[in-house]
């Protein structure tokens, strides 16, 4: 027998961070790689109880094939939870999702075409890449300032499908776009045409201050909005959403019954009595407390021990830190290098839809103690600088690293 591949699935492509986090696996490895969160931050005791409740008062329902939309009282929670933040959503816009990721698999499946645009940040989220990819699309890396992508790019991206972007604690830059940037973007997009996808699952994991608001409240019906649950409560339970203006959200609850019929009720059902019993009034302090210890963990080490030549910013919120090494480094030559010495990271490059930079590696600080940071920032940077030192093309007259800034 010969099974014939499709086209689209030639463009199916191994995640780089999943492969490394095998490699993290090894014993002994401190993994500075994957985004996770922290496993000890998951209220297991709630979850627990929240199990027993489902399946004390609702086993039937729970454990019967459910809605395709989700399950309505969660719709509702999500869409009251939103126009807390202002966006003008009603729980007819939901779509409960099996994590976000399936929600950009469903976004790129209606909206996209073999040669469509999509406009990208530069860098991005690579998940949403592996999503989009077998749809074929042609790749639109929006012009950037360092503070976000241009307003101006906007016009540059008429006529495109839509452009994906993550303005809040984005992996894997851990940037937060201000205010007047997200107004800015908003507006741009609008007047060219062009829809935004927005992606949004940190931005309740701010450090100092709350993010300002989505830039789905200022763009509307130009908009689609995904979320998550995983980060805030648990990834295992694999509970997402999207939000969607209403002449497109039939499209996408038909590619959605297609793919999967529907998320699991009993874990929608365990979310709900999570939420509702307004268990993230206690538990989202508690997890910004500890990522915020390892976020300055991370920080202070990474300003201790890195050579002079490399950037970085540290983040508000979110998971990551984004490192530019000295112009000359290739971080992926780095890596067999470091996971020898026992730190494992992700290179940089695949998070570019184009003309990407070797010189750039993504740090998650999430699941590592703060003297576990300090050992593995060290054995990183170690490895840096001897990079450097046998680097013949290591360019002279580099800044030093950043000054370790009033954090808040």
């Amino acid at each position: 027998m010969t099974w014939t591949l499709a086209r689209r699935a030639e463009r199916l492509e191994p995640s780089a961070i999943r492969e490394i986090l095998k490699l993290a696996e090894r014993p002994g490895v401190i993994s500075l790689a994957g985004g996770l969160p922290a496993a000890e931050g998951f209220p297991v005791e709630a979850v627990r109880d929240a199990t027993a409740r489902v399946l004390a008062e609702t086993p039937r329902e729970a454990l019967q094939y459910a809605a395709s939309e989700g399950f309505g009282p969660l719709r509702e929670w999500v869409a009251g939870h939103l126009r807390a933040q202002g966006l003008g959503v009603e729980a007819g816009q939901v779509l409960i999702t099996t994590g976000s990721q399936q929600g950009l698999d469903l976004v790129g499946k209606v909206l996209l075409d073999a040669g469509s645009t999509v406009a990208v940040e530069t860098p991005t989220y690579l998940g949403a890449l592996q999503a989009f990819a077998p749809c074929e699309p042609r790749w639109l890396a929006l012009d950037d300032d360092g503070a976000g992508p241009r307003p101006q790019a906007m016009a540059a991206a008429r006529g495109a499908r839509f452009a994906y972007l993550l303005p809040t604690f984005q992996n894997p830059s851990g940037r937060c776009l201000d205010a007047a940037r997200r107004h800015a973007l908003a507006d741009a997009a609008l007047d060219a045409g062009v829809a935004i996808v927005e992606d949004d699952p940190y931005g309740a994991l701010w450090f100092d201050d709350p993010p300002p608001p989505p830039l789905a409240a200022r763009a509307g019906d130009g908009a689609v909005y995904l979320g998550s649950f995983s980060k805030v409560l648990a990834p295992g339970l694999r509970v997402g959403w999207l939000v969607a203006p209403k002449r497109l959200f039939p499209k996408l609850l038909q590619a959605k019954q297609a793919a999967d019929l529907h998320t699991p009720g009993f874990n929608q059902r365990i979310v709900h009595a999570l939420v509702a019993g307004g268990l993230l009034d206690t538990h989202l302090p508690a997890l910004r407390r500890r990522y915020r210890e390892r976020r300055d963990a991370m920080h202070a080490a990474l300003a201790r021990h890195l050579p002079s030549g490399c950037r970085w910013t540290p983040p508000r919120g979110g998971m990551f830190f984004w490192v530019e090494l000295p112009a000359g480094l290739d971080a992926a030559s780095l890596l067999p290098r470091a996971v020898d010495a026992g730190v494992a990271f992700v290179p940089g490059a695949p998070f570019f839809c184009e003309t990407p930079q070797p010189n750039t590696m993504r740090l998650s600080f999430a699941t590592v103690a703060p003297d576990r940071l300090e050992q593995g920032v060290a054995t990183l940077a170690a490895i840096v600088r001897d990079a450097v030192a046998t680097t013949a093309d290591t360019p002279r007259g580099v800044a030093p690293p950043p000054q370790m800034p009033a954090l808040g």
